[in-house]
């Protein structure tokens, strides 16, 4: 028997037999009209979810794909990776509870101006670049109210030491032909774009929000945290204690991680809003296990690829970037990699691989 997920509130419910295995699933993807959640590796006719376990251990990544969030024309996409040592146990939270709390801060604001429809673009010829500010606004508020009340329940986990675990997030709403993104740390969204002589490129989405990021530093150093290298790794940047030599945590943003919330780590995403065009085939979205050892471009040929023989492009792209880790560093630790690609164009039935 399948899980059934409520479109209203967009919260998974189960049956207590079922509950526990499909929730600490890495990778799930949410199908409201049939009211069914599928574990890891699930492909449907708005793309695909799967997450390969690394060689350093427990699987700290989570993703979800949502078909039919909030209604029919919808789609959530995220992915979230979690560190530290209950990230794994973050990472799942936030799965399983952001997409809700997004569309309850979307009904409040909708409640509050007593408007008829969520925010959303409208043609540029139409309202012109003050309005779509004002939409692009409206978002970062629905957004940021709702990652500020996700990290909040964390930090009310009392059987969770999240003093120093944490997760990424990196998320995807398409509403109809618009989509908003919203990002925390360093997993990453990229777009998979074709000109009009069908060659692809790559445009990324969102930026690696980590330490070496000059605002960001600033914002740390302001609120006395320190940003440093270890000596064995000098190309990568780490948030410290004013007076401690801990945590090092390695991204600038972040839900949990509450040790460093009072010196510069923020649980504030950062928010853009795309219109769809006819050029624009799928987005994906990644934690940083396939980002350290795959460029934008290649990340999307594979996608390309496995959408065009019919198969599992968040598949595809694992594979490319496990194969990629072994190939690069062959006496490193394969990272935990987690990819959801959701398609832009039709709804073509992904076939299972």
């Amino acid at each position: 028997m399948g899980l059934c997920l409520s479109s209203v509130s967009s919260v998974v419910h189960t049956e207590s037999n079922e509950k526990e295995n499909i929730l600490h699933q890495n990778a799930i993807y949410c199908e409201a009209r049939n009211q069914i959640v599928l574990p890891n590796g699930a492909q449907g006719s708005i793309g695909s979810v799967y997450s390969r376990t690394g060689s350093k251990g427990l699987n700290q990544d989570a993703g979800i794909l949502y078909q039919g969030y909030g209604t029919d024309d919808e789609a959530f996409a995220g992915v979230f990776d979690g560190h530290g040592k209950k990230g794994h146990l973050v990472s799942s939270i936030v799965r399983n509870r952001l997409p809700s709390l997004i569309l309850s801060q979307i009904r409040t604001a909708l409640a509050d101006a007593k408007q008829p429809s969520p925010p959303h673009y409208q043609e540029p010829e139409e309202t012109g670049s003050g309005k779509m500010a004002e939409t692009s606004q409206a978002w970062s508020e629905v957004c940021a109210s709702a990652f500020n009340v996700m990290d909040k329940e964390i930090k009310l986990q009392d059987d969770i030491d999240h003093s120093a675990s944490g997760t990424t997030a990196v998320v995807v709403i398409r509403r109809g032909e618009e989509i908003v993104v919203a990002n925390l740390g360093d997993s990453r969204a990229v777009l998979g774009r074709v000109n009009e002589h069908g060659e692809l490129s790559a445009i990324q989405l969102t930026t690696d929000l980590k330490p070496s990021v000059p605002s960001e530093a600033e914002r740390i150093r302001k609120c006395k945290g320190r940003v440093l290298a270890l000596k064995g790794e000098p190309h990568i940047q780490r948030v410290w204690l004013p007076y401690e030599d801990m945590p090092g945590l390695a991204m600038s943003r972040a839900f949990g991680d509450f040790l460093l919330k009072d010196h510069g780590i923020v649980a504030v995403p950062d928010i853009s809003c795309h219109r769809i065009s006819p050029e624009d085939l799928f987005i994906v979205l990644a934690t940083d296990g396939v980002w350290d050892v795959m460029g934008n471009n290649d990340v999307v040929a594979v996608a390309r690829s496995a959408l065009e023989g019919g198969k599992s492009a968040a598949k595809a792209v694992v594979d490319a970037a496990a194969a990629a880790w072994k190939r690069r560093f062959p006496s490193s630790k394969v990272d935990d990699c987690t990819v959801v690609c959701i398609s832009l164009q039709g709804s073509r039935q992904e076939d299972k691989s």
